[in-house]
């Protein structure tokens, strides 16, 4: 997808040049993870740093509008004179099982609790990579059990000063095998795990973002997912690189303390396999329905996906132009 990454580049700011911008830890971290060779290089960002008021609150919500997001491309569209509608939930998919086309959309009104349908000539269906595939099991369409989730874990210690809490996370990552590494402040740890009852300044936070086995599923009631074995072993792995990180930055190991696993990144439930690379089309969906979004991603990439999310979706929307103009 050479051309739909350069097509973004034109579109979207997306920088590695913002060093300048480090807080003195985060620098210091960066030299610290070079001289143990872990080989950091700074995080592709898509930031305005002109708008940006350093706040560290980009994952709780940019209040400057600094951060991009998906809304500038929903405005664009609007104004081409896409209609949206708000407040509804989709439910199920009405399918024409002898044409193998999707006649109807059934939404229920978030509220009101009254039922519509829509109809189209072309679906693409972008709910999620947990919603989507249950959205699909409900029109009869069947998803694999095969959920990835990036499952993340920080480890952390005391350290002042540190203001991860005032700064743009992941302002670098480092590969390994299975895994990457990169500063983060865990908003979702400090605020639930008793551990990191501390000053939000005062706490130095390094993520390890697994590459998880594509083993799970959201089609029950709860969302069923497990970590592996392997995936422990890489999550072991991770832990002691971190501690080896904040040791070098003179911290104790007893001082350590580790966040509370979670995840952000689901999907992988309606694979693409490499024969349908091309058309981007699962052959399981009708002809007139697509999906733009994590689920079709064959395995976890252990990294922030968002970038080939939207190249997949430009991509899918050049194949529906070809085929439905």
């Amino acid at each position: 997808m050479d051309k739909e990454f350069e097509e973004l580049s034109r579109e979207i700011p997306l920088s590695y040049d913002h060093k300048q911008y480090w807080s003195p830890t985060t620098k210091a971290l960066y030299n610290v993870c070079e001289q143990l060779g872990f080989k950091p290089k700074p995080a592709g960002k898509m930031i305005d740093f002109e708008l940006c008021v350093h706040c560290g609150r980009c994952v709780l919500g940019c209040p400057t509008g600094a951060k991009w997001d998906s809304r500038r491309l929903l405005s664009k569209s609007i104004a081409k004179g896409a209609v949206l509608k708000t407040g509804c939930k989709v439910t199920k998919l009405g399918i024409d099982r002898k044409n193998k086309k999707v006649h109807t959309v059934y939404v229920k009104e978030k509220g009101k609790g009254k039922k519509k349908t829509y109809s189209a000539d072309l679906i693409i269906l972008a709910a999620g990579g947990l919603n989507t595939p249950v959205i699909l099991n409900r029109s009869g369409i069947s998803c694999e059990n095969t959920l990835f989730a990036d499952p993340l874990l920080c480890v952390a210690a005391p350290y002042k000063k540190a203001e991860q809490d005032r700064h743009f996370p992941m302002p670098f990552l480092m590969q390994k095998n299975g895994y990457m590494l990169s500063p983060y402040m865990d908003y979702l740890s400090f605020f639930f795990n008793k551990a990191w009852r501390l000053p939000s300044d005062n706490i130095l936070s390094i993520m390890i973002k697994l590459s998880d086995a594509s083993f799970g599923s959201s089609l029950s009631r709860k969302t069923e997912k497990e970590l592996t074995a392997a995936d422990k072993e890489r999550l072991k792995a991770g832990v002691s690189d971190c501690k080896a990180i904040l040791g070098k930055m003179g911290i104790a190991e007893k001082d350590m303390f580790l966040g509370t696993v979670n995840a952000g990144h689901p999907g992988g439930m309606m694979p693409l396999t490499s024969e349908e690379s091309r058309s981007l089309h699962n052959n399981r969906l009708p002809e007139n329905l697509y999906i733009a979004d994590a689920s079709i991603l064959p395995n976890s990439m252990g990294n922030p996906p968002i970038w080939t999310i939207l190249a997949l979706s430009k991509r899918i929307a050049k194949v529906c132009k070809a085929a439905f103009n």
